[in-house]
């Protein structure tokens, strides 16, 4: 299937690793130019540099804090005297947890993934609507539906909400906005956490993700290049029937009927 997203041009946060890395991939992969985002300068231009090589794509890497206003209007506009604009934002860029997220670090991780990805919006937002198409794909998570962490659901619920407003906002001239709610994903990050709770539980990591693998319907833990792929049909011109919804990308967790 053509994605159809030749000569788009997209911006990814939290590009330098991960699901959101795994995005930039595969939107490079149909043709599409893709500046990944992330705050750390020499992470980011290695990574781009890789994409480059793989896909023969125009890939940038540029340095940006979300949870900065001042941060973030710079790189928007590196990224448009570098692209001329952008088409697709994939808003994915979160503060790295070891794990269970403190009550206390609430303020911050609003500022970084709510407040951040409505800072991403309004840099991309109105040029999208002048030209009449865009698509902006808002990384949540499954903690939006489970209990368990107080801040990890906040955040996500609040990402949810955001998207089902903007998409309202948006819809009629022509910008799509959805959340994407992966549930565990085997990233780096996931599987440093898992050793680590597995080292102080005294077990080995790869019986624990067994266990986490036990608790989805493909029985085994989801790959980010299969959560990218969701993502670059939702960036597509194909997806236009799906907007302001939430789509999962868990592997189908038994149990729960989500509706």
């Amino acid at each position: 299937m053509d994605l159809q997203l030749a000569g788009k041009r997209a911006v990814v946060t939290g590009g330098s690793r991960g699901i959101g890395f795994a995005a930039g991939r595969a939107l490079a992969a149909e043709g599409a130019s893709v500046a990944l985002v992330a705050r750390t300068a020499s992470a980011v231009e290695e990574q781009a540099k890789v994409l480059r090589a793989e896909t023969g794509a125009d890939v940038i890497g540029v340095v940006a804090d979300t949870g900065d206003d001042a941060s973030v209007t710079e790189m928007a506009g590196i990224v448009k005297d570098r692209f001329g604009g952008v088409d697709i934002l994939v808003n994915n860029a979160a503060m790295t947890n070891p794990g269970f997220i403190p009550e206390d670090d609430l303020e911050a991780e609003i500022n970084v993934k709510v407040r951040g990805y409505l800072r991403c919006v309004r840099a991309f937002a109105p040029e999208m609507t002048e030209r009449g198409w865009g698509r902006i794909i808002n990384i949540s998570g499954l903690a939006a539906r489970h209990a368990g962490s107080v801040t990890g659901s906040i955040r996500n619920v609040a990402v949810v909400a955001m998207s089902k407003n903007l998409a309202d906002e948006l819809g009629p001239s022509g910008v799509n906005v959805v959340s994407v709610q992966p549930a565990a994903t085997r990233t780096d990050t996931w599987l440093d956490n898992l050793g680590r709770r597995a080292e102080a539980m005294g077990r080995e990591r790869a019986e624990l993700e067994r266990q986490v693998a036990a608790t989805v319907s493909i029985e085994r833990v989801v790959e980010p290049h299969e959560v990218a792929a969701v993502i670059a049909f939702l960036a597509s011109p194909l997806s236009v029937a799906i907007n302001g919804d939430t789509v999962i990308t868990s592997g189908g967790v038994k149990g729960p009927i989500y509706y």
